[in-house]
């Protein structure tokens, strides 16, 4: 299967995106501390990221917007789950790990929701930075928490602008 690639800068620094023909299989913020998964086949190129840059070119220029591109992401069933529950948290707001496992229907499992939350491939789109530790601080994120600090911060102020952010529609993963 191809996979593509392309840089993209945004205000954060440079961030890496990666795509199959079905969809977004990354995007890595400048401080990652995964590895991002190379293909034999990998081939440089923006055509395939036209829809994602265009959606985010407008989220950083602090536009409210629904993030829609096609999504191919691999996880267990459970890793899946959480990513699709990370989706419905609107814009400019957060949910602990503990709410999180709750509104999954395991509300003992916040350490498991913690550790698929920082499994997720897709930052910003799949907003594991809207998940913050019980008591109201910022806790582990793959992109580093001044990032998490800056995602928070920037769509805080779109909501306080009155900008009417709506969630974006979740997208199930590919398992």
């Amino acid at each position: 299967m191809k996979q593509y690639r392309y840089l993209y800068t945004s205000p954060l620094g440079t961030i890496t995106l990666t795509a199959s023909d079905k969809g977004l299989t990354s995007l890595s913020l400048p401080d990652y501390k995964y590895d991002i998964p190379v293909s034999d086949e990998e081939i440089e190129s923006r055509e395939p990221f036209e829809p994602v840059i265009a959606q985010l070119d407008r989220y950083f220029a602090g536009e409210a917007i629904a993030f829609d591109v096609p999504l191919d992401m691999l996880g267990t069933d459970f890793q899946c789950e959480v990513w699709q529950a990370l989706q419905a948290i609107p814009p400019g707001e957060t949910r602990c790990y503990g709410e999180l496992a709750a509104a999954l229907g395991r509300p003992k499992a916040s350490r498991a929701v913690g550790a698929a939350n920082g499994q997720n491939p897709i930052a910003i789109i799949v907003p594991c930075h809207r998940v913050i530790g019980k008591n109201g601080k910022l806790t582990g994120y793959a992109g580093g928490l001044n990032a998490k600090a800056w995602l928070l911060k920037h769509e805080q102020a779109m909501a306080s602008e009155g900008f009417s952010l709506q969630p974006p529609t979740p997208v199930e993963p590919a398992i």
